[in-house]
């Protein structure tokens, strides 16, 4: 889906503040978020669920509560979701807390939000597949150029864009359908090569070749000439 989460490659944001020695965990909350998010959540079974959840914050909130604040706006939407808890009962627990009741929400939770009526959240994600892939190591790809309602693997900045097969992974659960209940849908995974000028154009930095994990419904193959 489209939003503020889409981050990677977008430029504007700044130089990135490396922390010498950077701790695991800023606060004692961190790690007790860090633990909760990994039980299962109303029904939350498998990672892109969780993934996609984190996408549905309040965008507010994605730019300024922190990598661990987004986990816990992501893992409050998935327990109002599957009814656990209510609204009232987690504003309560804040004041209760000290918090302000008046600070702003992350959580966003659907409606009629998707369910997973099937275990998906195995040790690994790799699944065999009977068909053979469409692409081979060496063939040049461009990607869909379209973005989707819902959840997937293709970041924005790398849409419409030409690369070069340089690795194939086999099948992988495919996230688009297995966020939303759809089922696992495995598909075959490719790291696709770019240079940075097909990326960024005049802007990139001279020699630069960024690798991505994609999936085969994401590709097509190249026109001749390209």
């Amino acid at each position: 889906m489209d939003g503020i989460h889409d981050l990677g490659g977008k430029e504007g944001f700044g130089a990135i503040d490396y922390e010498v020695n950077e701790p695991v965990f800023h606060a004692r909350w961190e790690a007790r978020v860090f633990a909760m998010y990994l039980q299962r959540l109303g029904g939350a079974t498998n990672i892109d669920l969780r993934r996609h959840a984190i996408e549905r914050i309040d965008p507010r909130a994605y730019l300024t509560h922190g990598y661990y604040g987004r986990w816990l706006g992501a893992m409050e939407t998935l327990l109002l979701e599957g009814g656990l808890l209510s609204r009232a009962e987690i504003d309560a627990r804040v004041v209760a807390m000290g918090g302000d009741a008046a600070s702003l929400v992350a959580s966003r939770p659907a409606e009629r939000p998707d369910s997973i009526p099937y275990e998906s959240d195995l040790p690994d994600s790799i699944r065999a597949l009977a068909r053979r892939p469409r692409f081979a190591v060496g063939d040049r790809v461009v990607t869909r150029s379209h973005g989707v309602p819902g959840h997937t693997r293709l970041p924005a900045y790398a849409r419409a864009r030409c690369g070069r097969i340089v690795l194939w992974h086999a099948g992988w659960v495919f996230p688009d359908t297995n966020a939303h209940g759809l089922g696992e849908d495995p598909q075959h995974l490719y790291t696709v090569a770019f240079t940075g000028d097909e990326l960024w154009g005049d802007s990139a930095e001279a020699g630069i070749t960024v690798h991505l994990d994609l999936f085969e419904p994401y590709l097509q193959r190249a026109p001749d000439g390209r």
